[in-house]
């Protein structure tokens, strides 16, 4: 059964990392564009290497032949006000609207622990509990509606380690102060490190689902991290998540709420990956022919 529903991208993480600076600093934007392509994705997520304007990325992602398939924001409402955030994301919000990207990735980074919080033993991870939730979701509710009136955005929150939501508790309570223009990002690394499975996962939230990251994780990294209460950093640098297809996470029940058909939208190949150990262009071919023999894309593109 084919899923002309479903388009299938990758995030630049595994070239480039985010956060950890020297992890694929070499990698320059049109090389991971090129390899990207290569490798059959239809589209990308923005990287900190990439250009912050649409004049200077448009004619990057044309000559790739890729999609801007969404950006992350990293969003302060648990801490500032609705005005604060809208003016913060402005050029944000644009840069997507005119790259033709629907959906934007708010990761919550109020409250987080000190001043390098992903440095951070992973048991330092603030509690939901810490805010006003009524208050922080009439926030986030009136952002999400401002989003898609003003600028066409999805907004797709993202639960994640060392952030309000993290657990299952917390993500249960932030879905039920929440509206449904409130969407999820579903990333199966995050969801599989903080305890819930996919079919937990899906049965929770899968109504609300707007985007999807698909990440794997080793267990022995992951029992270490969790027995020697290891950073978030640290855990990127042991290894904790590669491509799908790689680790441990069961995607039978992925697979199937896919085949429903109830989502639409992107599956983005994410893993944060030293790439000195996990060479980009070859971790994501096999993590595109790995999807497309789980599930009936259309023939794989192949330039290479």
């Amino acid at each position: 059964m084919a899923l002309p529903h479903l388009q299938l991208g990758v995030s630049p993480l595994s070239w480039t990392n985010d956060v950890l600076l020297d992890l694929g600093d070499e990698f320059a934007v049109e090389t991971c564009l090129q390899q990207a392509a290569a490798a059959g994705y239809q589209g990308i997520e923005l990287g900190r290497k990439f250009p912050r304007t649409p004049e200077a990325l448009a004619p990057l992602l044309e000559t790739a032949g890729l999609q801007l398939a969404a950006g992350w924001y990293s969003g302060f409402l648990a801490e500032r006000s609705l005005e604060e955030e809208l003016a913060a994301v402005r050029d944000h919000a644009l840069l997507l609207r005119r790259l033709g990207a629907r959906i934007m990735v708010y990761g919550e980074c109020g409250q987080m622990p000190g001043d390098a919080p992903l440095d951070q033993p992973l048991s330092r991870s603030p509690p939901l509990s810490a805010i006003n939730l009524r208050a922080w979701a009439d926030k986030l509710n009136a952002f999400a509606d401002i989003l898609l009136r003003d600028d066409e955005l999805q907004l797709a929150f993202h639960p994640h380690l060392m952030m309000l939501v993290e657990r299952e508790a917390e993500l249960s309570a932030f879905l039920a102060a929440t509206n449904a223009n409130v969407g999820l990002v579903l990333d199966s690394g995050h969801a599989c490190a903080a305890g819930i499975d996919l079919a937990r996962m899906l049965a929770l939230a899968g109504d609300r689902i707007r985007h999807i990251h698909l990440k794997d994780v080793r267990p022995a990294v992951l029992a270490r991290v969790l027995a020697d209460d290891l950073s978030f950093n640290q855990a990127v640098r042991l290894g904790l998540f590669t491509t799908p297809g790689d680790g441990c996470i069961d995607y039978a029940p992925l697979f199937q709420f896919l085949q429903r058909g109830a989502f639409q939208g992107w599956l983005i190949v994410e893993a944060e990956q030293d790439p000195a150990l996990a060479p980009p262009q070859e971790t994501v071919t096999r993590a595109a022919r790995w999807l497309h023999q789980q599930l009936a894309f259309p023939p794989l593109k192949e330039t290479v």
